[in-house]
């Protein structure tokens, strides 16, 4: 069982407020029909991308309480399927600072769908490059991140490129 006090609980914890902080940026004020932008005929689009990155943090939550399920959920709309992506990080982060027994260790959790969505946040970020409706660069080192902040309401940039 992790806890709050635990190097890989707080390690994972920061992870996972990184992790929304990067996905805010990348997700907020998208253009109005981003959800549909493909790169390619046959590639996923940005919204399915995203409801990919809801169900990866269901899925998470579900190896943490030791009842593993997965599900392929199909997108919402943009707004929809990223509140959704933030309730659940949420709730994973609220579960790890909890005293719950954890079912999985901080590696996997990592390795898994935690990885696998900050890939997807890259993804999106870049589909939005493509779109003509770039995120801004940024220094993340000097960001203000912190564990438990894992909303889609995220602090100002402080060290933005390109403004």
């Amino acid at each position: 069982m992790l806890k709050k006090t635990d190097d890989r609980g707080i390690s994972l914890r920061h992870t996972l407020a990184t992790l929304a902080y990067r996905a805010s940026k990348a997700i907020r004020n998208a253009p109005r029909g981003f959800g549909g932008f493909r790169p390619a005929k046959g590639s996923r689009s940005a919204g399915e991308i995203l409801a990919h990155m809801c169900d990866l943090m269901d899925w998470v939550l579900t190896q943490a309480r030791g009842k593993e399920r997965w599900r392929n959920s199909k997108p919402r709309t943009w707004q929809e399927d990223a509140d959704r992506f933030f309730f659940a990080l949420t709730a994973f982060d609220e579960y790890l600072a909890s005293n719950a027994p954890m079912n999985i260790t901080a590696e996997r959790a990592f390795q898994g769908a935690v990885a696998d969505a900050l890939t997807h946040t890259g993804q999106i970020a870049m589909l939005r490059r493509m779109a003509g409706a770039r995120v801004r660069a940024e220094n993340y080192s000097r960001a203000k991140i912190a564990a438990g902040r894992t909303g889609q309401s995220q602090p100002s940039s402080v060290s933005e490129y390109g403004r």
